[in-house]
């Protein structure tokens, strides 16, 4: 089961959310998340079995890991067809935001369109900006919860932004606006406080949701 490729077919439902009950993170129907297959890419074995703990806890039950970007890249190459990477920021000799952009604009890479959610022990404003122009899906920030990683996922199927190309970009569409505390991401404004750390909500925001 995976995604529509949004560049080609811009007026069609992502697939995922056909057939498929939407529960709320609180509430969410048993089964929702089986039939999807999960890349979980991260370095640290521990923090890898927290994230299928999780997705377990949500039903998933359809894994391949990888300990870092070039793995996960091997692991795509394979012929293996995530529905979503979960991907972790900090990972050597590849990370996470080079791993995507390899994913998004490589010109051999397996599925330019593969749904991403980023996590990062970090939320500061340059880090979220940075992961939204490699061009992420989502940002998940640690210690990660069943609610927050449920949150991103439930947006990845039944919030699906379009793919856009715009020069070097490709990737979500990263619409300009200006959330709650002031920060805003136009050009021809006041630059935003980089250092500054966002809550979930804002980050969502940020991300353009």
């Amino acid at each position: 089961m995976n995604f529509v490729n949004t560049e080609q077919q811009p007026t069609e439902k992502n697939q995922l959310s056909k057939g498929l009950t939407v529960p709320s993170a609180a509430d969410k129907a048993p089964g929702y998340l089986e039939n999807l297959k999960f890349l979980i890419v991260d370095d640290n074995a521990f923090m890898r079995s927290i994230v299928k703990n999780v997705l377990n806890s949500l039903d998933a039950r359809y894994f391949r890991e990888a300990a870092d970007g070039a793995e996960a890249l091997k692991i795509l190459q394979s012929g293996f067809t995530p529905d979503i990477a979960i991907v972790d920021w900090e990972m050597k000799p590849l990370d996470g935001i080079e791993l995507v952009q390899m994913i998004r604009t490589a010109p051999d890479s397996a599925n330019p369109f593969l749904p991403i959610i980023m996590l990062s022990g970090h939320s500061e404003v340059s880090r979220v900006l940075q992961a939204r122009d490699a061009g992420v899906n989502e940002f998940v920030v640690k210690p990660i919860s069943v609610k927050s990683l449920f949150s991103r996922i439930d947006s990845l199927i039944n919030k699906p932004r379009k793919f856009i190309r715009a020069g070097s970009f490709f990737g979500p569409d990263r619409r300009r606006r200006t959330i709650d505390v002031g920060i805003s991401d136009r050009r021809g404004e006041a630059a935003p406080d980089q250092s500054q750390s966002l809550t979930t909500d804002q980050v969502s925001e940020l991300l353009a949701q």
